[in-house]
């Protein structure tokens, strides 16, 4: 218990601040159940937190989090799906308006691509998930070549898996036609963790754009 009192002493100091701040919005939330806005489907590197880096308050993110916030293809004969699941409950009965997939720069998932084999056999269920990521790996090294330096095939496998996984994405029939309908829209979000800056794709420039080009100095390109 030691070890995680600090935690237990955080949540002490949550519930006499924040809590007690913005008590009638959160048991408005319990009133009235949740109605998020946005599904966000994010990296679970504990140093990315959704709800910090967009500012967003309690209730307005339906948050998904996975190793490499990837998303596997539909496939209804999986005896377990979590981020299937995830993605049918916020685009089916949460109604959710957007679809955001979230990855972000220096992450382990995708430097674990690279990395070699798993010699041990230590992580059996990694291993299979990382395969998600598999085709952003080779289009990084069939663009930048098998003696590209480390750093900018790691930069293009980040943005290359946001832009697969939104094909991925789209394979749910929910989403789908919800997307065709024009109710619910799919976005690709890079999060720059040396910097705070956040970018989005845009698929007719085929690139990660600044949300603020005035104060986000991060390159555009790895």
């Amino acid at each position: 218990m030691k070890t995680v009192e600090h935690l237990l002493q955080g949540n002490a100091f949550f519930q006499r601040t924040y809590f007690k701040k913005h008590e009638a919005q959160l048991l408005d939330l319990v009133a009235h159940g949740q109605q998020p806005r946005a599904l966000f489907i994010g990296c679970a590197d504990s140093r990315v937190i959704p709800s910090l880096i967009t500012n967003a308050p309690p209730g307005q993110l339906f948050v998904l989090r996975n190793v490499g916030n990837f998303v596997a293809p539909y496939k209804p004969d999986e005896d377990y799906h979590a981020t299937a699941a995830g993605i049918e409950y916020a685009v089916t009965a949460l109604n959710v308006a957007e679809v955001i997939i979230c990855g972000h720069t220096h992450c382990g998932a995708i430097e674990a691509l690279f990395a070699g084999k798993d010699e041990d056999g230590a992580f059996v269920h990694t291993r299979k998930w990382l395969s998600l990521g598999k085709k952003a790996k080779e289009m990084a090294l069939l663009a930048l070549g098998r003696q590209a330096d480390k750093e900018p095939l790691l930069r293009l496998a980040e943005k290359l898996s946001i832009v697969f996984q939104i094909e991925n994405l789209m394979t749910y029939p929910c989403v789908r036609d919800r997307v065709r309908e024009g109710s619910l829209h799919v976005h690709g979000w890079l999060y720059h963790i040396e910097s705070g800056a956040m970018r989005y794709y845009d698929p007719d420039e085929h690139d990660f754009l600044a949300l603020n080009p005035q104060t986000d100095a991060v390159p555009s390109r790895p």
